[in-house]
């Protein structure tokens, strides 16, 4: 398993020789392809070899590119994530809807934990009150919508006055970037694990490609806000530092690791809870925030 996050940003070349990555641009750089975790591609201008991609793939190096302002739009997986696909996925079909439910309740539960813990870090503490106490009250498949009650009070609280997340400008720029590498993560261990990322717990939006990482994702949205939220106005390096997120020290098993790594032990205790109809399966992770 790779242990490198690295971000190609300027016209290169890319491609394999001898179980290196080259990158060939104003100087050439080799790079052991099994040392790369993810490779993010920046820059339109950047050329890549079929033989290259092909060998990624077979490393479960995670590739994601970017559209011409520089935002991840697209990322490369396998159409086969394990030897045992087709059982997986008529496995995935057969979900528990009470199973769902629950472990979408559990999952609300830890985001909302995680919410309170950045907003009482930040000083708000009579709003990190307020929506801890909405946790007692989360329903199976958070029918009452705390998760929405929430957000308005935590984006609310942390939001510049007048800007909210549907509008544009460098934060929510942070903000997006920041969640779309985060579920590039979640992406690849879904289909590592042989699952399709389509079919979800609760998100359930025929236009959503990745309903099931949009769900799985959510108790790890705060360390993308603390980076963003931690940024000055205007950062040109901030897509490095969103980035940078792999690498973001988690406790997860009584381990000590990166986000990636965590987020690979998070996601198969939450299928494994799913088969098993076991949501005590589940192993969250815990961070500092």
């Amino acid at each position: 398993m790779g242990f490198r996050t690295v971000i190609v940003n300027s016209r290169a070349k890319l491609e394999f020789r001898l179980n290196f990555m080259i990158v060939r641009g104003e100087n050439e750089k080799r790079i052991f392809i099994d040392e790369i975790n993810t490779l993010i591609v920046q820059s339109t201008a950047v050329s890549l070899t079929a033989a290259l991609l092909s060998e990624l793939i077979r490393s479960g190096v995670k590739v994601i590119f970017c559209d011409e302002k520089f935002n991840p739009c697209s990322e490369l997986i396998p159409y086969y994530g394990a030897h045992n696909t087709s059982k997986r996925y008529k496995i995935q079909m057969q979900w528990r809807d009470e199973t769902k439910d629950e472990i979408w309740r559990l999952i609300i539960a830890q985001k909302i934990t995680n919410q309170k813990n950045y907003l009482q870090k930040r000083g708000f503490s009579a709003e990190a009150e307020l929506i801890g106490s909405y946790i007692p009250d989360i329903l199976p498949g958070d029918t009452t919508n705390r998760e929405g009650h929430s957000a308005k009070v935590y984006f609310n609280c942390l939001m510049p006055c007048g800007v909210s997340r549907r509008d544009g400008g460098f934060l929510n720029g942070c903000l997006n970037y920041g969640y779309a590498v985060l579920l590039s993560c979640f992406n690849r261990e879904i289909v590592a694990s042989g699952y399709l990322t389509q079919f979800g717990i609760w998100h359930d939006n025929e236009f959503n490609q990745f309903n099931l990482s949009s769900d799985l994702m959510e108790p790890f949205r705060t360390i993308v806000d603390e980076v963003a939220f931690s940024l000055p106005e205007g950062d040109k390096e901030f897509k490095r530092k969103m980035a940078d997120i792999l690498n973001f020290q988690i406790s997860i098993d009584g381990k000590t690791t990166t986000l990636d790594l965590a987020v690979r032990t998070y996601v198969r205790s939450v299928l494994n809870a799913l088969e098993a109809s076991d949501p005590s399966l589940i192993i969250f992770p815990s961070y500092e925030l």
